[in-house]
């Protein structure tokens, strides 16, 4: 057995049988871990009554995505670690193919498999994550069609923490994830730190995941997204960007910011949008900054290569 499927579940009642089915239906030698993050609709019970033999860690109150996720990469016994949304289905081939892709290569510490949206099967929902110069993060291929998009293995900056797989080994050398975001782009943080110490993010296109979307939260756009978002771009940028890399890339930051907040702005949101980044300048996590190694110039260069280059692919299709 290589791998421990691991499941965040806060309220995720509606989602969680049609889940955990999948995977029970899957291919593969695995073992499942359910993360409960103080649910009050059921949840906890349900799993215990339904299916015994899945272990499961309750909490009394939510504490975060990320605590959630890392008590429960601190518990797995196996090599890797799969980090599943509770509001998914997975193909049948889903874990065989994370575990193929990651193998292909030492240096590889995360695969992001190919997400669909769950409601219209024909449409992506995203296929691994990127970063960009202008403090963007985004699920590339998001709304493209399945059938001529993202076809192929690549590169990414970070995989999507809602279907990835990732070596436990590595991921404890980087310290798991940050628990300042207690959710929201968590995992973006922790594939940057990846890149800067050498390893390497990946997208496989064999892996399918259908996902419903916003299962805890609610919806695409809210008061609790939108504000720990915007604090958490903080986090990532204060924590990950040297000096002198942040003034290289101010003019692109500003600029980003200014268009996000006439976004938000434009759908009400435009205050918490700004409270967000403030509370994220006022609370930076001193303590989680990675220092600056001369050894890793060389990694820093490259990623800000592809800073510049996802502007591009931000605004380009997911082929």
């Amino acid at each position: 057995m290589k791998s421990t499927v691991i499941i965040p579940n806060y309220n995720g009642m509606q989602y969680l049988q049609n889940c955990i089915q999948s995977l029970l239906a899957a291919n593969g030698d695995f073992s499942i871990l359910i993360v409960d993050n103080g649910s009050t609709d059921g949840s906890q019970d349900f799993i215990r009554d339904n299916y015994p033999n899945i272990e499961l860690i309750c909490f009394t109150e939510n504490t975060g995505f990320c605590h959630a996720v890392n008590v429960g990469v601190e518990k797995a016994r196996t090599e890797y670690v799969i980090l599943l949304n509770n509001d998914t289905q997975i193909d049948a081939n889903f874990v065989t193919a994370l575990e193929t892709a990651l193998e292909k290569h030492a240096k590889r510490f995360s695969v992001s498999a190919k997400m669909i949206n769950m409601y219209q099967q024909d449409i992506l929902d995203g296929a691994g994550d990127y970063y960009c110069a202008l403090g963007w993060a985004f699920a590339y291929g998001k709304d493209m069609l399945v059938a001529s998009h993202c076809t192929r293995e690549r590169k990414i900056f970070s995989a999507c923490g809602g279907a990835a797989i990732y070596r436990k080994a590595i991921w404890n050398q980087l310290g798991g994830l940050d628990e300042n975001h207690f959710a929201y782009l968590e995992d973006c943080d922790l594939g940057y730190r990846a890149q800067i110490y050498g390893y390497q993010n990946y997208f496989t296109p064999d892996a399918i995941v259908y996902h419903a979307g916003s299962g805890a939260s609610g919806s695409r756009y809210n008061t609790f997204k939108i504000r720990l978002s915007s604090r958490n771009n903080i986090f990532l940028l204060y924590k990950n960007m040297p000096l002198l890399q942040m003034i290289l890339n101010s003019p692109f930051l500003f600029a980003g910011f200014f268009v996000k907040y006439l976004f938000f702005l434009k759908k009400g949101f435009g205050s918490l949008y700004l409270k967000g980044l403030w509370e994220g300048i006022q609370k930076r996590p001193r303590e989680k900054k990675v220092v600056f190694q001369w050894k890793h110039l060389g990694n820093y260069c490259r990623i800000q290569f592809f800073l510049w280059v996802n502007i591009i692919k931000r605004f380009t299709t997911g082929r």
